[in-house]
């Protein structure tokens, strides 16, 4: 959504892009826009886009947006209590895992996702030569940029084909 601006996208080209179901990203971007990450609009020049300057939203805000829980999470069950391991474990492990959570989130604090899209640059502009083939139904792309317009356009190809189709 970065990459795009102010130009709102489509749940249906999100999950294009990040090969998945569009409705995990609407269930997505449902909990992003309770968070005030996103604001989405209906109808058909609808979409989703960033609520504020992706300058300033970090992917700690989008991680805690979207994650319940922590990196690791122990087991449901609790661990035997006549075990010498198993008594004390939850209280060694929860430790470890309060670490690795702050860990994490130390460094998502520290990027944007305006850092981001900075990196992603570098990759649309490497290409390679070969030609685009179709193996088991996955498309294997040029690492040539794709303009919102062309992106737009594929997909709604895409929509009248299985119209026509079904």
């Amino acid at each position: 959504m970065a990459w795009s601006g102010e130009e709102p996208l489509k749940s249906d080209q999100v999950a294009d892009s990040v090969n998945t179901n569009p409705v995990v990203i609407r269930r997505m971007l449902l909990e992003l826009a309770e968070a005030g990450l996103v604001v989405s609009q209906t109808g058909s020049l609808g979409g989703s886009r960033l609520a504020g300057d992706p300058a300033k939203t970090t992917l700690l805000d989008v991680y805690q947006a979207l994650e319940c829980g922590g990196v690791f999470s122990l087991h449901r069950q609790p661990p035997s209590r006549e075990c010498p391991v198993g008594v004390n474990i939850e209280t060694v492990l929860g430790d470890v895992l309060q670490e690795v959570d702050s860990a994490v989130e130390a460094v998502l604090s520290k990027i944007t996702i305006n850092d981001v899209v900075q990196r992603l640059k570098p990759c649309t502009a490497t290409t390679t030569n070969k030609s685009t083939e179709k193996t088991d139904r996955k498309k294997h792309y040029k690492g040539e940029r794709i303009t919102l317009p062309q992106l737009r356009a594929g997909a709604k190809s895409r929509r009248v084909k299985a119209f026509r189709t079904a």
